[in-house]
């Protein structure tokens, strides 16, 4: 199996979940996975953040802020709904996923509250939704304010594994609160997430959330490989837009940890990507000029 930082458009097309999850495993690492906020204006107007998150280093790419009902990746004309992430895949040549959001309504929040669409929500429904349209992987997290809890996530999976069963592709986990007064992350939560059938664990990287320290990931990404799952460390907290130091920081933090997969958030400079740069130089302190300098050259034809 290709290491992921290796895959072309072509090899994507033949992927089922065992390789995507073993061409990761290849990565040693090495696997960078920009989220983007599709409905905001692209950076550099006529060409989508999508396509800039690419050129910048990306093996994956995660969206946010998805409606599954009204797919758009602003800068890009793909007119076909029903299969709107496989044409995207095509374009980019790249792993894409979404957020899905399981919000529980029963829980108050110490901050107020963001009604989301009905197309974002985490429903079996959406989730075979965006399989239909060519996802590769589900995420099950949360946006700033909008009451999702680890007990919904926890139900979310069950949900999906009994009406869907295994071939789906599950990352879970919060990046932050959510607007939720909990723990975010704990080896309790953890096995919950495991027992549920998540595939990938996903935790807030060192130093992007108050009390999330380096040994705290490291003896939860012990746990998670010993069950013989992968990690995934997140920066969702607006440090995808910091300086170059903060930057590398939680690169080579995630990395000590052994993490899997590096997410870099969508708030940059501007909101919907992080700043440019900074997948590069995350992608860099985590693989090295050679191999990020190479994603970002390679054409996606070959």
């Amino acid at each position: 199996m290709k290491r992921i930082l290796d895959l072309n458009a072509s090899d994507i097309k033949k992927l089922n979940k065992e390789d995507i999850l073993n061409s990761i495993k290849a990565a040693e690492g090495r696997t960078v996975m920009s989220e983007i906020i599709g409905k905001y204006p692209p950076i550099l107007g006529d060409v989508s953040n999508v396509e800039v998150a690419c050129s910048f280093g990306t093996d994956i790419i995660l969206l946010n802020m998805y409606d599954v009902e009204n797919p758009v990746i602003n800068g890009l004309e793909i007119q076909d709904d029903e299969n709107f992430l496989r044409e995207l895949k095509d374009i980019v040549g790249r792993i894409v996923g979404i957020n899905l959001e399981p919000v529980d309504e029963s829980k108050e929040l110490f901050d107020e509250k963001i009604k989301i669409s009905e197309g974002r929500l985490a429903t079996v429904n959406n989730v075979k939704k965006v399989l239909d349209q060519g996802a590769d992987f589900i995420v099950l997290t949360g946006n700033p304010k909008t009451g999702v809890t680890n007990e919904k996530i926890i139900n979310t999976i069950n949900n999906i594994r009994n009406e869907l069963g295994e071939n789906v592709l599950i990352i879970a986990g919060k990046m932050h609160s959510s607007g939720n007064d909990e723990e975010i992350i704990n080896q309790k939560i953890v096995e919950e997430f495991i027992e549920a059938g998540a595939d990938i664990i996903l935790v807030p990287a060192p130093g992007t959330v108050p009390g999330i320290t380096l040994q705290k990931i490291t003896d939860i990404t012990s746990y998670v490989h010993k069950k013989n799952k992968l990690i995934m460390t997140t920066i969702g907290t607006s440090q995808e837009g910091s300086d170059d130091y903060t930057i590398k920081q939680i690169a080579i933090n995630s990395k000590m940890a052994g993490v899997d997969i590096h997410h870099i958030g969508d708030a940059g400079m501007s909101p919907g990507i992080a700043t440019p740069e900074n997948i590069m130089n995350y992608s860099i302190s985590i693989k090295g000029k050679r191999h990020t300098y190479r994603r970002m050259a390679k054409s996606i034809k070959r």
